[in-house]
């Protein structure tokens, strides 16, 4: 996908307090292998590194503009490296995710494989968006199987993978995970217009929308999802109720 730093970074600091949140889960040991998977820009995975002493820490992400920002943020103990989530092997003692998994396929299995990465005594920590029953996202999927850009798009909508939180839950303890936390939680976000919401979505979720368009229904589309945008908010300011998943666990020690 074309991912466009500067437009992902104009809600970053909506984007951190989730990060936050993530954090607090780890358990936090010098000495750590640690990888973070999709990375995006390396200003959370530094923030990240810092927390985690005397640990080589790698920032994983496939989007190659993403990561030409990243470099900024090198240093010993702290790398980047382009490659894909799906891909990713090693033995790790702590795998961290934020704001990533949402965009690969089958998390029954991607879940088990990741956890299968982990050291004895490793931790799996994520927080991905599970925000897709939103009216925002919504929108998007109608519009997608209206004219002309249902056939522009050959028929493809997105539907997010990401699963329900008992779903995560068993799926951790089934994996032998121990320490299992998950949670929902809703994060507030209040935009000055209907419009905020459609420039904030058009860094994410409408990257694969518009990498699969034509340029000459770009506008077009933009166009008819800020209308829907405005009739459902034709005041601001607006509330943007953001909801996110996150969940640890800890692989067992083993004998």
């Amino acid at each position: 996908m074309p991912w466009n730093p500067e437009q992902y970074h104009k809600f970053r600091a909506q984007r951190a307090a989730p990060f936050e949140d993530l954090v607090k889960l780890i358990r936090v040991r010098p000495g750590m292998r640690a990888i973070d998977l999709g990375c995006g820009t390396g200003e959370l995975t530094a923030r990240l590194a810092d927390l985690l002493p005397d640990s080589d820490v790698l920032g994983l992400d496939s989007s190659a503009e993403m990561l030409g920002r990243a470099e900024a943020f090198v240093r010993p103990g702290l790398r980047f490296e382009q490659g894909t989530i799906e891909s990713v092997a090693g033995e790790w003692d702590l795998i961290f995710s934020h704001a990533a998994l949402q965009w690969v396929d089958d998390h029954q299995t991607l879940i088990s494989r990741l956890f299968g990465l982990l050291k004895p005594g490793g931790q799996l920590v994520v927080q991905m968006p599970s925000n897709h029953t939103h009216y925002s996202h919504q929108v998007v999927r109608e519009l997608a199987a209206q004219e002309p850009f249902a056939t522009a798009l050959g028929g493809w909508s997105r539907s997010a993978p990401v699963l329900p939180i008992d779903a995560y839950a068993e799926l951790l303890f089934a994996c032998g995970g121990e320490d299992i936390t998950v949670f929902e939680k809703i994060y507030p976000h209040i935009l000055p217009d209907a419009d905020a919401i459609a420039e904030w979505t058009s860094g994410t979720l409408l990257v694969p929308y518009m990498e699969r368009l034509p340029s000459a229904l770009h506008a077009a589309f933009m166009d008819a999802y800020r209308t829907r945008l405005r009739a459902r908010w034709p005041q601001g300011p607006v509330f943007y109720g953001f909801r996110r998943t996150l969940f640890a666990a800890i692989a067992p020690q083993g004998e």
